[in-house]
Parts: C-alpha cells; sequence; structure tokens
C-alpha cells in the first residue's frame, strides 16, 4: 500500500469557488481501481490549510491515477483557486490494521 499525505494552501476566498473542481477529483478518484482512501479536510485552526490523504493499492494504480483527466484538471485550476505550498509525502506500508 502506498499512503500520499500532506497539505496545501488554497486562498479561503476561492475555496468556494474551487468546490466542484474539489468535489470532482475527490469523487472520480474514489471510484479508481486501486483507490482505498482519497480524503481532502480544511483545517480547523487555519483555514487556508487543506489536508490530502489517499491511499492506494500498488504503485500501478497511483500512476494510474497521475494520468486520469480529473487529477490533470484538478491541477490546472490550481492558479486560478490560488493553491499553492503543496507539501505531501510518500509512504509505503507493508501492513496496517486497526487499532
Amino acid at each position: 500500500m502506498i499512503i500520499i499525505a500532506g497539505t496545501v494552501r488554497i486562498d479561503p476566498a476561492k475555496r468556494e469557488a474551487a468546490q466542484d473542481v474539489i468535489r470532482a477529483v475527490i469523487t472520480k478518484s474514489r471510484e479508481e481501481d486501486g483507490c482505498i482512501e482519497y480524503n481532502y479536510a480544511v483545517d480547523v485552526l487555519d483555514t487556508s490549510i487543506v489536508h490530502v490523504y489517499e491511499i492506494w493499492r500498488d504503485e500501478k494504480a497511483l500512476q494510474a491515477h497521475f494520468k486520469t483527466d480529473h487529477l490533470q484538471v484538478w491541477r490546472q485550476s490550481w492558479s486560478t483557486f490560488g493553491i499553492s505550498d503543496r507539501k505531501l509525502q510518500r509512504i509505503e506500508v507493508a501492513s496496517m490494521s486497526a487499532l
């Protein structure tokens, strides 16, 4: 499994305008083969920060995700909606269990 976790910044004044693009990338990504989780969440203490959390079955699924049209639309919209300061990390997981 591969976890992608981190943050991006979005101009809070433009976040509402970005909602359709954000919903589309989340919805379509969750439908992809190999997507286990795909979540964005606005930080409670700093609304310019959006937390990103994804879980992918394997490298093949993640690489296929990178080539999707919906991800390209999302990335192309970043300058329009003031999205910046992308800080994501890739974590490779050998096993995972519930606490």
